[in-house]
């Protein structure tokens, strides 16, 4: 055991850079837990280990006295003199093995648990003191295992987790797989600091970025604002202090292999690279591209836009499940309302009272909400069943009635995906 026990002493000390004084002391304290157990309330007991040898002793302070009254506490002067104190008379406090035969195992069982306690203790406080200043890189990892829907991975010393809100939808990860994540947070849990990392974060995109353009590290491009919908698409906004620098050519690079590097990392992520302007009106179009609008009304107290265009440029605009007009307003911090062409009316709005119809006959969906729903981008059941809660919480019409909504509209498409009997359509 003694073997054994140094083996896996010297093994933490190397790969995990924990002392090994410090994991002798935390054995020892454990030690002398196991060691009261066996012996008995015995004074002052302690416990030594020998780091070279690995040998484990119990020692135990004691009156020597001519009549034993309490063998916990006292030893005979006969008893004493046997035990190495040639000299001792009445009235000495001489230390004296009192190592209990079979204290091995109990030893052993006592310095395992307690050894593994220090240390995961310790790998937290490790974890604390090196990433503290690393929130917001890059680091890599494999993945190691899944806890429900979180991952974790191996970061090589230590541990970290993604949970499954900082994931993205659209991947999948394998186990043994490596990855590239963001550094989110450390957060304080019971069980001690835990390195949250993501691939979900905007930031994690603006990192990538500021890796791969120079002109952004070296701060002649700004990074006015980004939005994402993680998986699917992402906004990002860049202004140069320089005029002779083109901010989104300087994003997209030579062949545009700059992006193409963050793309191929983000998994064929759309995104788009956008020239901020002060001006809103130029802002709003430069973000809703590549739809070719006709004219802006800006409602300065309510912090609106009113946009209009040609009919046939009005979904492009609107984007998928409105996804185009949602990142827009993210990254403008103006909401946008979308209209066709006064002369493209009458023909539009025969397809948007179809929309609305064709929401109005699902149990639950009154023809107010299906109006809002309709004029947001949604404009099938099959568009309504896949959007996120928060989307639909996000418009002040639907608010509260969001989870109802999705609730009906996701339901719908179950019926249709199967027959009244239960079996495939």
């Amino acid at each position: 055991m003694n073997a054994e026990f140094l083996a896996v002493l010297e093994y933490w000390e190397k790969e995990k850079g924990i002392p090994k004084e410090r994991l002798l002391n935390a054995v020892e304290e454990a030690l002398l837990a196991a060691a009261k157990k066996a012996v008995g309330p015995a004074r002052e007991l302690r416990v030594s280990i020998d780091p070279k040898a690995g040998d484990i002793k119990a020692w135990a302070k004691l009156m020597v006295a001519e009549r034993i009254v309490s063998k916990h506490d006292q030893i005979s002067v006969f008893d004493a003199r046997r035990a190495g104190f040639p000299d001792a008379k009445q009235g000495d406090e001489i230390e004296v093995e009192v190592t209990p035969a079979g204290f091995g195992r109990i030893a052993a069982q006592f310095a395992k648990q307690a050894l593994m306690q220090q240390v995961r203790r310790a790998e937290k406080e490790l974890i604390f003191a090196e990433f503290k200043d690393r929130v917001g890189d890059i680091v890599s990892g494999t993945v190691r295992r899944f806890e429900r829907s979180d991952v974790v991975l191996d970061l090589g010393k230590f541990e970290a987790l993604m949970p499954n809100r900082e994931r993205v939808p659209t991947e999948e990860y394998q186990i043994g797989e490596r990855i590239r994540c963001y550094v989110k947070d450390i957060e304080q849990t019971p069980r001690g600091p835990e390195i949250i990392l993501s691939r979900a974060d905007p930031q994690f995109v603006l990192k990538l970025f500021r890796l791969e353009v120079s002109e952004i590290n070296d701060n002649t491009i700004e990074v006015k604002g980004i939005a994402r919908e993680p998986g699917f698409r992402t906004k990002l906004a860049v202004y140069s202090r320089d005029s002779k620098v083109d901010p989104v050519g300087a994003c997209v690079g030579l062949r545009g292999q700059r992006v193409k590097n963050i793309v191929r990392e983000l998994n064929n992520e759309k995104v788009d690279i956008i020239p901020w302007s002060p001006d809103v009106k130029t802002f709003v179009g430069n973000a809703l591209a590549p739809a070719k609008l006709k004219s802006f009304q800006i409602d300065e107290p309510n912090h609106r836009v009113y946009v209009r265009c040609a009919a046939d440029q009005l979904s492009l605009a609107i984007g998928k499940r409105g996804q185009n007009t949602r990142l827009t307003e993210r990254i403008t911090g103006w909401r946008i309302t979308i209209e066709p062409e006064a002369d493209a009316v009458s023909g539009f709005a025969d397809k948007v009272e179809h929309a609305i119809r064709e929401f109005t006959v699902i149990p639950g969906i009154s023809r107010e909400h299906a109006q809002v729903l309709v004029n947001a981008g949604f404009h099938s059941v099959e568009d309504l069943s896949q959007v996120e809660i928060v989307d639909l919480q996000a418009l002040p019409e639907i608010g509260d009635a969001a989870a109802s909504i999705l609730e009906a509209a996701r339901g719908e498409m179950t019926r249709r995906n199967t027959g009244e009997n239960g079996t495939p359509a």
